[in-house]
């Protein structure tokens, strides 16, 4: 890959993009190298225009990000182009038709769930509690509270910027499992519509300043990504509560830490690295296998890593016959090569 050459091709478009630009002011750990091209789109169009730009460069590799709320990039950074995904004004706004709220894929979790609430919807409450983008949040079937993305989406406007191609998919078509979906990251969530019930906003409101109020008692503030690693099957106690019992919160390799206060959140303080905070998983997870006899395995994305690192934290569901099924659809809707 020439990345100059795509850089000057997107810059001729007209497009806001750079080169060996750092990625860690972008997540919000803070940690990891630079991406060798971001691109800084807010529109279908742009979109659409880095799509044909990258089809005369096949085999480069693409990364979409949101917020960065749910990726650990490596020291090293990504070799490829990165998509950032940066809201317009108008998907600070929310459409309503009948039961069913319509926000862009950009818009912020905390900000659907208030301007929805403020139209005088229910459902989607517990989304304040989310810091990620709508786009990453179904990505990841990102939930809490009770509910999460699979059982609110009705469908989801999606673009392939291999092909350039756009289709609405269903919620089945988007292959939902617990903290995942068939989505790649190649794929744009352009938009998505969610069903809602009515309800006064004095209520949505209360229940809003509800769940903010418990995410700040019971979760820390500061740098990380939320929770870290997967909840075992049925039966078994928490990963955060695993973690506990195995005598490992306040765990610290350089500056990063498992948390005091919930022992599913790594924590990362000045001048971390997101190769200490990839070892602080690895000890946990060893740890708790040791102790408990269950592998846990990463709610978190990570980019740029080994692959044996990203085998060892990656869920068996990711090679279950239903998820490959659910992507191999996924991609035929959007004209995509297996």
């Amino acid at each position: 890959m020439s990345v100059g050459a795509l850089i000057a091709e997107m810059a001729v478009a007209g497009l806001d993009v750079h080169s060996d630009r750092p990625l860690a002011p972008l997540t919000t750990y803070g940690v990891g190298g630079n991406g060798a091209c971001v691109v800084k789109v807010s529109s279908v169009d742009q979109v659409l225009a880095v799509s044909e730009i990258l089809r005369g460069h096949p085999g480069v590799e693409t990364l979409v990000m949101g917020r960065g709320s749910n990726l650990l990039i490596a020291d090293n950074g990504f070799d490829g182009v990165v998509i950032v995904m940066a809201p317009s004004s108008s998907e600070n706004a929310v459409n309503l038709d009948g039961d069913i709220v319509e926000a862009g894929g950009a818009m912020l979790m905390p900000v659907l769930a208030r301007r929805s609430v403020g139209a005088g919807r229910a459902g989607l409450e517990w989304c304040v509690g989310i810091p990620g983008t709508v786009g990453g949040a179904i990505r990841m079937n990102a939930g809490g509270h009770g509910a999460d993305m699979a059982t609110s989406v009705v469908d989801a406007n999606v673009l392939s910027v291999q092909t350039g191609q756009i289709a609405r998919v269903s919620a089945e078509q988007l292959g939902f499992y617990f903290r995942g979906s068939a989505l790649s990251n190649s794929h744009v969530v352009l938009s998505v519509r969610m069903r809602t019930t009515e309800q006064d906003s004095v209520i949505g409101t209360t229940e809003i300043n509800a769940v903010v109020a418990w995410r700040r008692e019971h979760q820390p503030g500061g740098r990380n990504a939320g929770s870290v690693f997967v909840n075992p099957g049925a039966g078994d106690e928490s990963s955060g509560a695993l973690i506990d019992s195995a005598g490992l919160r306040g765990f610290t390799i350089g500056a990063v830490s498992v948390s005091e206060k919930h022992a599913n959140f790594i924590q990362a303080g000045e001048g971390s690295t997101a190769a200490d905070i990839a070892a602080v998983m690895s000890h946990v997870q060893s740890t708790v296998e040791d102790v408990h006899g269950i592998r846990l395995y990463s709610e978190v994305c990570l980019v740029g890593f080994s692959a044996d690192l990203m085998t060892r934290f990656s869920h068996p569901s990711h090679t279950s016959e239903a998820h490959v099924e659910a992507k191999e659809h996924l991609q035929s809707l959007l004209g995509e090569h297996a």
